[in-house]
Formats: C-alpha cells, structure tokens, sequence
C-alpha cells in the first residue's frame, strides 16, 4: 500500500461481519492508501476482540478505509462494500452470528453522510427495500489488536481464511477486475 498519505484523502468506517474479510479485500483495491481492522459505534471504551465477539459491547467488526478519492469515489467503494457481504441479514454474514457481525457504514465528515445514503438507496432499491445496513456517524472507534490486522495477507491457509476469506477475495477480483491494484 501506498505509505504516502494525500492531504485530500479521506475516511470511511465499514462494518460487514468478520473484518478479516473486508480487510482482505480493501487493501487490494487501486486507490486505497490504508486498512486498518477495529471496533466501532459500541459503548465500552478500548474493548478487546473476546468482548467484542461475545456480543454486548455494541461494537461492529469494523474496516476503517483511508483512501485517496483523486483515485476511487466514495462511492466506489460502498458499491464494493455491498458486493462483498449481504446487507439484508440483520446480525449476521454466513456463520458469523451476532450484533457485532452487523452491516454498518460509519462516516467521519458530513459531507460523506449524502453520498452514503444516495449509494444506500441505490442498494434499497437493488435489493427490493431488504438493506439492514446501519448509517451513522463513526463513534467510539478503537483499533483491532495487531495479530488481527492484514490477517489474510499473514494467514492464507487458516480455515476461516481459506474457506471464508478467499471466496470473497476472489469474487471481489472477477467482478472489479479494474479496480484491482496492479501487482
């Protein structure tokens, strides 16, 4: 990734069950500059991963997505989003279950809340008014602990990873083969 930060380059926070899975593929998406895996819009401060999964810290698995948008809209990126998880199940992707496995999209500037809920409406319709994706702004954010970031990329042949991770990757890459970062 890119380690040089723009001035103009912006943030979002995205919620999609396990962030392994987001991660995985966000940081292979030409114009994203960083991805970081964390919790998000809960209410205990600093919660570990074990709180989180155990459901009652009100944190979602969260990506928070630094990227440059000379090179990928916000919008671009929320149409990947709601290609790579399901928005119409409420608590759940796959055979992640729980509060913490929500579909969310948590902005961090004003600006962004009219382009989330354009691209969201544009999902509601596509998907026959079934979205369940949260819309806020990013609240109580922390950062995911260090063996949880760029898993995939550490861990390709762990079983989550494999059976889980890598058929998201690999659809992300044949349906926005001209969003891949070049190799």
């Amino acid at each position: 990734m890119n380690t040089s930060i723009p001035a103009n380059a912006e943030t979002i926070t995205l919620a999609g069950g396990c962030f392994w899975c987001l991660e995985a593929v966000y940081e292979l998406v030409d114009g994203v500059l960083a991805v970081e895996s964390g919790y998000s819009n809960g209410h205990v401060v600093q919660p570990s991963y074990e709180q989180v999964c155990g459901g009652g810290t009100g944190h979602a698995e969260v990506v928070q997505v630094r990227f440059d948008p000379a090179r990928i809209t916000l919008a671009e990126i929320l149409e990947i989003f709601f290609h790579i998880h399901d928005p119409t199940t409420l608590n759940r992707q796959g055979n992640d279950v729980g509060p913490q496995y929500r579909s969310g999209i948590y902005w961090h500037a004003p600006a962004q809340e009219a382009v989330v809920r354009e691209v969201v409406a544009e999902a509601q319709a596509a998907h026959r008014g079934r979205v369940v994706t949260e819309l806020a702004p990013v609240a109580n954010y922390w950062p995911a602990e260090a063996d949880h970031q760029h898993y995939f990329a550490r861990n390709p042949g762990q079983g989550y990873c494999a059976f889980v991770v890598a058929p998201k990757v690999e659809k992300f890459k044949r349906t926005f083969s001209t969003r891949t970062r070049p190799a």
